[in-house]
């Protein structure tokens, strides 16, 4: 099968060169709504007209365009480009308005962004009006970067420079951002030291403005937060995107912010909400509320307690709405068997069934298949433990208005 490689080295800016031709931007526009399973024989039809190199680089281009509307949008990923990497790492506009609007809040009139990839936060940073130094040391990167900036009429704010951000001079400017790359050839990388740069480098980085921030895993430990740091988890639509370490703002603070909203809860140091007996409502914390230690601060809004002391599930005998948790209403408690449980769908009609689990070792894709669902109603299955046993909840969300 023809492979088609999407601005891969070695040609790969040759390759993006040519994409911006004019016959590489129609190409482009032509090949918007392809299908990628057709993928194949468009390349055969393509390449009829057009050179074979032009037709792979603007079909692995498409494709790229294709993947990045879930973070870009429509309107600004089929003006845009990528590289491979450059979609896998950007950061999601919502996230990066998010982050701009704060610089905003602080007076940051122009930022340093170090490692700025194919230009995502650069970008959300101009259109919040702030004047943007864009910093990465891969050529094409950089000139996607470049490009982007161009595409979205943001180059009079966006200077992309291609360089090694270790070398450069961030004292003209309000604040810096740092991105460092946490994949390498082999995937992730876990060893913040194995960052590029290092995690080391991009904290003493930080700290030389009035403000910064660094982007980092939000798998972070909490010993690792520096103590003049503010450390912030964000999740998008449920799921945690990052965390980001502030400097300049509120040193030891720690926050969940919720997006779309936002939704900020801050931490206030409460100790771990002692467990009690499974109530009728459960609450689920959003992920940034979990990766954040702030379960304690969801647990008193709702006036709730803990279903197991190492389990984030919170139960409560009342409804309390609160934008940090999802909550269900509980019509089953049985010790963890499945045969139990299917026997319990069966008699509800379960044919829709959600499953969600904490401290259980069962997967939900198997035990939907165990289940052999059939009926016209729908339920939520919790697999987790209560009070040290495991045990099954099962239960519906609360919808708005109860």
């Amino acid at each position: 099968m023809d492979r088609v490689n999407a601005l891969d080295p070695p040609d790969a800016l040759e390759s993006f060169v040519a994409l911006r031709t004019e016959e590489g931007r129609a190409l482009l526009a032509a090949l918007r709504d392809h299908s990628p399973a057709e993928e194949l024989a468009t390349a055969t039809r393509l390449r009829r007209d057009h050179p074979a190199a032009l037709v792979s680089a603007a079909l692995g281009q498409a494709r790229l365009r294709q993947r990045a509307v879930a973070k870009f949008g429509a309107e600004d990923a089929y003006r845009m480009f990528f590289t491979p990497n450059g979609v896998e790492q950007a950061t999601r506009t919502a996230v990066a308005t998010y982050r701009a609007e704060r610089f905003s809040a602080l007076g940051v009139r122009s930022v340093a962004d170090l490692c700025c990839g194919i230009g995502g936060d650069a970008i959300a940073l101009a259109r919040a009006g702030i004047s943007v130094l864009a910093v990465d040391r891969d050529p094409l990167t950089a000139e996607v970067a470049r490009e982007n900036a161009a595409a979205l009429g943001l180059s009079a704010l966006i200077e992309v420079r291609c360089a090694d951000v270790t070398g450069i001079d961030t004292a003209p400017y309000d604040a810096v951002f740092v991105d460092p790359a946490r994949r390498g050839g082999r995937g992730r990388i876990f060893d913040p030291e194995a960052y590029s740069p290092p995690l080391s480098w991009a904290i003493e980085a930080a700290r030389t403005p009035a403000h910064a921030a660094l982007k980092i895993a939000p798998g972070v430990p909490h010993e690792a937060v520096p103590d003049d740091a503010e450390a912030e988890w964000i999740s998008d639509g449920g799921d945690v995107k990052e965390a980001v370490l502030w400097f300049g703002t509120a040193p030891r603070a720690i926050r969940a912010t919720l997006l779309p909203g936002p939704h900020t809860l801050t931490g206030t140091g409460l100790p771990d909400p002692a467990p009690g007996p499974v109530g009728r409502y459960l609450y689920e914390p959003d992920g940034a509320v979990v990766r954040s230690h702030l379960v304690a601060e969801v647990a008193e809004q709702v006036g709730g307690r803990l279903i197991d002391e190492t389990i984030a599930y919170i139960t409560a005998d009342g409804l309390h709405p609160t934008p940090y948790a999802t909550a269900y209403e509980i019509t089953d408690r049985i010790p963890f068997g499945l045969k139990r449980l299917k026997a319990l769908l069966r008699e509800r009609e379960v044919g829709i069934l959600t499953v969600k689990k904490r401290g259980s070792a069962v997967e939900p894709e198997e035990l939907r298949r165990r289940m052999k669902l059939q009926g016209r109603n729908s339920a939520t299955v919790f697999l987790t433990r209560v009070a040290g046993a495991p045990t099954i909840l099962i239960g519906h969300p609360v919808t708005a208005g109860g």
